[in-house]
């Protein structure tokens, strides 16, 4: 049986484990506010309107490419690509390719740092593989543009950022969006795990500061995750409604190797 993602993958490691999909997504949300295709984002009103919401759709997706058999994963992207073609439609233009590409690229990254940051660092080997999971994703969107290897992907990351990323009115309201539906407990440890993760550019352009209050706390974690409590930092970050979602966050480590 062939999958998209190869059951021993790196990847599968990665998107199989709640907590770090969350700073995938704490990385991501940060940087969606300030890529300057986030206009698009306004266009179909679902982050701003629910940006919880927006995150388990996204890993939904994320794991239909990641844990399906190949043809199965090869339907999610195609899907993804139709939905992006319908808002195309109904605003009657097209997204950029840079806007696409910098969503890829920020997947690669966040995958990385997420790992690097909750567990060890990764090989080279272990970035390219990453690299190549969403080169493929990109490929079958017909991303034009794209690098053709992780060397490539990495300067041209470096380049995404200087060019396509600038504080804006949507940056401010994001925030405020995300301080209303987290409260400010929650607000505020999402800002941590911000500062923890994101890129020194995204950094200066929220003004997230350089020390990490949180760094303390995933020692903690480290240490709970021992007597089977690492729950307890993704239980801290999102409300209780979304309860059922939060649980679902975990693939079982027979699915992820």
């Amino acid at each position: 049986m062939a999958f998209f993602v190869d059951k021993g993958s790196i990847v599968r490691k990665i998107w199989g484990k709640g907590d770090t999909i969350l700073f995938i997504f704490a990385g991501a949300s940060a940087e969606f506010a300030l890529n300057k295709a986030v206009d698009w984002l306004y266009f179909t009103g679902r982050l701003p309107a629910d940006p919880l919401g927006r995150l388990f759709s996204t890993v939904s997706y994320a794991r239909k490419i990641v844990f399906s058999e190949y043809h199965d994963a090869l339907y999610a992207i195609d899907k993804i690509a139709a939905i992006h073609k319908d808002v195309e439609e109904k605003r009657g233009t097209p997204i950029p390719d840079w806007a696409y590409r910098d969503v890829l690229f920020m997947l690669i990254d966040y995958s990385i740092r997420s790992f690097e940051i909750l567990e060890r660092k990764l090989t080279e080997d272990e970035k390219i593989e990453v690299f190549d999971v969403f080169f493929r994703v990109g490929q079958r969107m017909n991303i034009t543009g794209l690098p053709t290897n992780y060397d490539e992907w990495f300067a041209m990351r470096k380049e995404h950022m200087e060019s396509d990323l600038i504080y804006s009115k949507f940056t401010a309201d994001l925030y405020k969006q995300y301080r209303r539906h987290l409260g400010i407990i929650r607000y505020n440890l999402l800002i941590q795990a911000q500062t923890l993760i994101v890129p020194a550019r995204v950094n200066v352009l929220l003004s997230l500061g350089k020390i990490p209050l949180l760094r303390p706390v995933l020692k903690a974690y480290k240490f709970a995750r021992n007597f089977k409590l690492e729950g307890l930092l993704r239980d801290a970050i999102l409300p209780a409604e979304y309860k059922k979602q939060i649980a679902d966050l975990d693939i079982k480590s027979a699915e992820r190797h």
